[in-house]
């Protein structure tokens, strides 16, 4: 990867124990948000949240605060735990904004409307333009709402479905961030085959 990208490098725990894959196989980048109120917490859920099969956690690869910093939780030649189904191709970046913060599931609390400020947004795609000239294969991006579309019962009304993911939402700009990042949205993977 070329090394004209200024993030602040914070590995994880356990990141020893994620898989090694060739840079060669990433083909996606996976927008998230973290639906938590501020970094902090968003690193202590990676940390927290263990897969106790793996006995690794659940973690994005890159965080860009509300200000533009960017934090790497896990270098991108490790398969991250970001996307159900995609790990394996593709690198996770999360934006700190509450999404649906404190009640995720709860179905009337499902609108997201907290905006993503311009430096993250500017950050984010400083980010997207530097992994796209260390990565030769990637071409795609999507939001985790576009991969994940299972529903769960909601958590005040147990016969109420609400998706499980929602982010990064609408507030997100999808179209400036598709424009300035040169890669191709994607809202879903059939028929396409990775590298």
């Amino acid at each position: 990867m070329p090394a004209a990208f200024d993030f602040t490098d914070q590995p994880l725990s356990y990141i020893e124990r994620l898989e090694l894959r060739e840079l060669r196989a990433i083909d996606l980048v996976v927008i998230h948000c973290t639906e938590l109120p501020d970094l902090a917490l968003a690193r202590e859920f990676g940390e927290r949240m263990q897969d106790t099969e793996r006995q690794t956690g659940f973690s994005g690869h890159f965080y860009v605060d509300r200000d533009g910093t960017v934090h790497r939780y896990v270098p991108i030649e490790r398969i991250a735990h970001h996307t159900r189904g995609y790990n394996p191709r593709s690198v996770g970046i999360e934006l700190v904004n509450l999404g649906r913060f404190p009640g995720w599931f709860d179905s009337r609390r499902q609108h997201m409307s907290d905006p993503y400020p311009e430096a993250q947004i500017d950050a984010l795609v400083e980010l997207l333009r530097w992994l796209r000239s260390g990565l030769p294969n990637l071409v795609c991006i999507a939001g985790h709402e576009d991969l994940d579309r299972d529903k769960v019962p909601s958590s005040d009304a147990p016969e109420v479905q609400v998706l499980r993911k929602r982010d990064p939402g609408p507030q997100f700009p999808w179209r400036d961030v598709v424009r300035w990042s040169g890669l191709e949205r994607i809202t879903s993977f059939s028929g396409i085959a990775g590298p």
